[in-house]
């Protein structure tokens, strides 16, 4: 079924790709961005006519209420991404990430249907051994991460909802953003040849950008055996540690020096294993590897030489 769809955060890393394949499927796309990072990632679409785009804030409740009124689902990506911007500024994480998803749900009708990312660092530091499921406990350790657990319970309460607990993207995007571990791994390999390593044992599981937006056109397709619930979503092959994926690297960039810092902290804590099962029993399964998308990477990072494509 064609719907009119709300994209907060549309030109955004996830939204540059999603919101095409969302044109490409027929539907109608209304994107609100603020363009903080001056981007114009959407350029290649605007000639479609099924695609309108309104400069704003999400946390604009006039601008959210007008706009909400007019569409059958919502796909709230707009958000403060990341352990260390979210710390850089916290009130507006808080603001953005989850007080603005909470104004917007006064607005949202039981029978309009939302679909939100969240991240998989609610699981905080997992159990060896062990892999997070969807029931698990859930123990953020960011700012980043509360705010988007609390955000999650606020859509699932709602009822008509679906959450992707996403894995650590990566992969090349029209709003590049490099401070994304394996992104930033393999930029700093093609460039550097060096990367510097903290905790090097730490864990975590990975998925490419256009399998995110796989996802999302899956729910909306498998949504009424989806609303309610949570899920994972990640490459069931690829939960690694960060020296594990920086020998994955140096498979395609064999001079690549890795180098483990005997001090140092990583701002952003997480430390698991996570099951992808749940999404799987649905049908869902992820198309790009970890080995092809750092194949993209080291082809996509010889055009990129700065560094102003990050969230930090």
């Amino acid at each position: 079924m064609k719907e009119k769809i709300l994209v907060t955060g549309g030109a955004g890393y996830l939204g540059s790709i999603l919101v095409p394949k969302l044109l490409d499927n027929g539907h109608k796309v209304t994107v609100l961005d603020n363009f903080m990072y001056r981007q114009n990632s959407l350029a290649h679409v605007c000639y479609k006519p099924d695609l309108d785009i309104v400069r704003g804030d999400v946390r604009d409740e006039t601008l959210i209420s007008s706009l909400v009124s007019g569409v059958d689902v919502i796909i709230p990506l707009a958000a403060l991404v990341g352990a260390p911007l979210c710390d850089r500024d916290p009130v507006g994480a808080t603001s953005i990430n989850l007080h603005a998803i909470e104004m917007m749900l006064k607005y949202t009708s039981k029978d309009q249907k939302i679909l939100m990312p969240v991240s998989n660092s609610g699981y905080g530091i997992g159990t060896p051994g062990k892999f997070c499921v969807e029931t698990d406990e859930l123990k953020p350790v960011s700012h980043y991460g509360k705010t988007k657990v609390e955000a999650e319970a606020a859509i699932l309460h709602q009822g008509n909802a679906v959450s992707f607990r996403l894995a650590t993207v990566f992969g090349m995007s029209p709003r590049m953003r490099l401070d994304l571990l394996v992104n930033n791994f393999v930029h700093r390999a093609v460039h550097s040849r060096e990367i510097v390593l903290f905790e090097s044992h730490f864990k975590r599981n990975y998925i490419h950008v256009r399998d995110v937006a796989k996802v999302f056109i899956h729910g909306l397709e498998c949504f009424e055996q989806m609303k309610g619930g949570a899920y994972n979503v990640g490459l069931s092959s690829a939960n690694l540690s960060k020296m594990e994926l920086c020998l994955k690297i140096k498979d395609y960039i064999p001079d690549l020096t890795i180098i483990e810092a005997p001090i140092g902290v990583d701002p952003d804590q997480r430390n698991y294993i996570v099951s992808n099962e749940k999404i799987e029993a649905t049908g869902f399964w992820p198309e790009h590897s970890l080995d092809a998308g750092i194949r993209e990477l080291i082809k996509g990072c010889a055009m990129l030489q700065n560094t102003r494509y990050g969230n930090v």
